[in-house]
């Protein structure tokens, strides 16, 4: 994105620790626990990066101490920074990527640790390393992830992509409790994610202190936070975000909104804070908070559950809009506060609320006006654990031994973007497999000339984001096209579990289809993907970038040698029990590599086709981007859940439309387009059971412009956005929001919404359809 606008572990306690262990004394007990990542033979490459440059650097090796007395920020930053990566000034890269690693200890730092694009940081998940101000510690944050070098954040937060920090306690108690203390700041972008951070803030009266601050940015995911003290637990505006199994405790404020489009909670725990979650910023006259979607969480001795600026006639009719499903409070006096007292009250007891809203709705004739309870979905049984939807977090493999992993690079692929690795890593896959052992690719761009095959019981992990990149005729047909990586064979069961990792393409690959999923997990633990992403062009070796596919906005013919695609990740039908949790498909919209970030114009045919006749699927945190014909296409489908999905249509429609350049396949079920036409955002036929907890749909761009999803413009740069056909039942959306499309669904054909009716902040909501 680039535009320029205004096995399941809860977490419910640090690291899952019993509740009277703290995070210094686990360390304590754990420092000795060894990490098969700190301890593994570190190999991996840039493939297109400067000569002999170092991804993984071990922050001790720049003299770190972690002793908790010497200040240690020189040394973490400066093993940061090695290797002349991109940070002030430089607008983005993918040559120069890091993974910073912390072992045990207690890191004293007194200014900012500010990761460099494209940069993970990663701790010892068995004894997590704490950062730790010092009592005069000068900055914004304890870790500053886009700094304001000038006015302006360093990197356009709608562009910042590719980073991780996970396994961390960050510590501000050693300030006064009047400091404007931020443990994170993170406004960021797709690709991104927070995962096992606990945050410990000063709990004393008058605290000023934030454990994480975003502003801006179009996110995004993080799961397994703990929020401890703070006047403030997270400060969050940003377009869209998923954030899942996050837990606060005694903060004045668990959750404050600045702004947002829509956001999605997913087992949020709360406990003794004086509010909940507060959307009450721009009060009744110009609110600034889109919409929030909430399920199976639980609030305990929180005197105001959520406090919204929300009513009927507030401007921006549709601001405010909130969706609570499966909800426990235990002495909550009020769930929820409006602006005149209390919208829905609570108790001193304990209770859990079922389903309740207020907004728009449509069921699936609308707009009615919807402030009250509801009655929620039906949850199939597939997708369930208890009560509430199954949810597992990125498995880290921290209890095995390093001898359970074997490496891409030590079983002969180069990962050097040149070499072809197809043979190589089909062998140390199969003997991965074969073993019962962990497979991890070291570092680096893996290039394929034909498809690798992923067999049930593999575990992938990736490092920095290992790129296996398609290449040659074998995926360039059309009318012939071919998986890159094909997880299972018609038919086939088991299960598999893949992290860390990006599939792309090089050059004209007009029939790569780039990840093709025909594995049935029918019992057990599903199968899972985290972190995985798939990027078409926009970056070096990818022979797609600015010099290969500048902007069309001419009338200019297509360029085969930028189609870059025919499907991202197909679904098939014998496919069942596949569990997704933040992973973006993405044809590239610009070169990030290019110190301009300028656009491009590449063609992939499809996004993201399930076509499961089983169904039961997982989508939480997922976004597609920029295909030609649809970015989420559900056909024959069923039992599928989406938590907060979101896309963009290609910003070079309609020039060409979406009838250019791939043909109709009816057996792919393809919408039949025209010349003027642009893509679906989301499309379902002949399906059941869709439960979508949060949808961004979006159409920024016609031809390029803008101009036609500027506030009030006429929402015109595309026709309609949401289709549902006339066979397709149990649909159901919470907190739709759209930008860019006059008509916001259509149910066989017919528009059942426009945007007109359903204006918010920016994009036009609805807070709940059933059709």
């Amino acid at each position: 994105m680039l535009h320029n606008l205004s096995s399941y572990v809860d977490y419910k306690t640090p690291a899952n620790l019993p509740p009277h262990v703290g995070p210094e004394s686990y360390v304590a007990q754990a420092a000795t626990t060894p990490y098969w990542y700190e301890t593994i033979n570190h190999q991996g490459i840039s493939a297109f990066g400067p000569s002999g440059y170092t991804v993984f650097r071990n922050v001790k090796s720049y003299g770190a101490t972690g002793n908790g007395v010497t200040d240690d920020t020189a040394a973490i930053n400066a093993a940061i920074n090695a290797g002349g990566r991109c940070n002030e000034g430089c607008a983005s890269s993918t040559t120069t990527p890091a993974v910073v690693y912390f072992p045990a200890g207690t890191y004293l730092i007194s200014s900012p640790i500010n990761p460099a694009y494209y940069t993970q940081l990663i701790g010892n998940p068995n004894a997590m390393p704490t950062i730790k101000a010092t009592a005069g510690f000068g900055g914004f944050a304890l870790i500053d992830a886009d700094p304001y070098y000038t006015s302006n954040l360093n990197w356009g937060s709608t562009n910042v992509f590719y980073r991780q920090i996970r396994n961390f306690i960050i510590d501000t108690t050693n300030m006064p409790v009047t400091s404007a203390a931020t443990g994170i700041h993170w406004p960021t972008a797709q690709a991104t994610s927070l995962q096992n951070v606990v945050f410990t803030l000063s709990a004393a009266s008058g605290t000023q202190h934030i454990g994480l601050f975003i502003e801006s940015g179009s996110a995004g995911f993080m799961t397994d936070l703990v929020f401890n003290g703070g006047l403030k637990g997270g400060a969050f505006g940003n377009q869209q975000f998923t954030m899942r199994n996050m837990t606060f405790n005694n903060c004045v404020t668990a959750i404050s909104h600045f702004w947002d489009w829509g956001w999605t909670y997913e087992g949020i725990n709360i406990n003794n804070c004086g509010t909940g979650i507060s959307i009450n910023a721009g009060g009744t006259s110009s609110p600034e908070v889109g919409s929030i979607t909430l399920l199976d969480s639980h609030f305990t001795n929180v005197p105001v559950g959520i406090a919204t600026a929300y009513t009927p006639s507030s401007s921006g009719n549709a601001a405010g809009s909130v969706i609570i499903e499966n909800v426990g409070i235990t002495n909550v006096p009020v769930m929820v506060q409006g602006p005149s007292g209390t919208t829905l009250a609570g108790t001193t007891g304990s209770q859990t609320i079922a389903a309740w809203g207020q907004g728009h709705a449509y069921t699936p004739s609308g707009p009615t006006s919807l402030q009250g309870p509801f009655t929620g979905n039906s949850r199939p049984a597939s997708l369930v654990s208890g009560s509430s939807y199954y949810q597992r977090s990125k498995p880290q493999y921290n209890t095995l031994p390093v001898s359970s992993f074997q490496s891409t690079r030590s079983s002969g692929a180069a990962g050097n973007g040149v070499t072809d690795d197809t043979y190589a890593l089909q062998m140390v896959i199969n003997n991965a497999a074969a073993a019962g052992a962990v497979l991890f690719w070291d570092a680096g761009t893996y290039k394929v000339t034909s498809t690798l095959t992923m067999p049930p019981g593999s575990k992938w992990v990736g490092e920095s984001y290992s790129v296996i990149m398609s290449s040659g005729s074998f995926f360039n047909s059309m009318s012939s096209p071919k998986p890159v990586v094909q997880v299972g064979t018609t038919g086939q069961t088991g299960q598999v579990e893949w992290s860390d990792m990006i599939v792309s393409t090089q050059g004209a690959q007009a029939g790569a289809i780039l990840i093709e999923w025909n594995l049935a997990t029918t019992s057990g633990t599903p199968s899972g993907m985290w972190d995985v992403h798939a990027r078409i062009g926009g970056f070096t070796g990818s022979d797609l970038s600015i010099a290969n596919c500048p902007t069309t906005t001419g009338s200019n013919p297509i360029n085969a040698n930028c189609i870059g695609g025919y499907m991202t990740m197909y679904i098939t039908a014998s496919a069942q029990g596949l569990y997704m949790e933040n992973c973006w498909l993405w044809t590239a919209d610009h070169d990030i590599d290019d110190p301009g970030n300028r656009q491009l114009t590449i063609y992939n045919g499809r996004g993201l086709y399930i076509a499961s006749t089983a169904g039961t699927f997982w989508l939480v945190g997922t976004a597609v981007e920029h295909h030609t014909l649809y970015q989420y296409q559900l056909a024959n489908t069923k039992n599928i859940f989406m938590g907060q999905i979101q896309t963009e249509t290609p910003y070079y429609q309609p020039n060409p439309g979406a009838s250019s350049p791939f043909p109709v396949v009816t057996s792919l079920n393809d919408p039949t387009q025209t010349t003027t036409s642009d893509a679906w955002g989301l499309r379902i036929l002949k399906s059941s059971n869709i439960l979508v907890y949060g949808a961004g749909l979006y159409s920024f761009f016609d031809n390029y412009s803008t101009a036609c999803s500027a506030v009030g413009a006429g929402e015109n740069c595309q026709s309609a956005i949401f289709s549902v056909d006339s066979t397709t039942s149990s649909v159901s959306v919470y907190n739709l929001n759209t930008v860019g499309s006059n008509q916001m669904i259509q149910i066989g054909g017919t528009s059942y919404a426009g945007y007109a009716q359903n204006i918010n902040v920016f994009p036009d909501t609805i807070a709940l359809f059933r059709s």
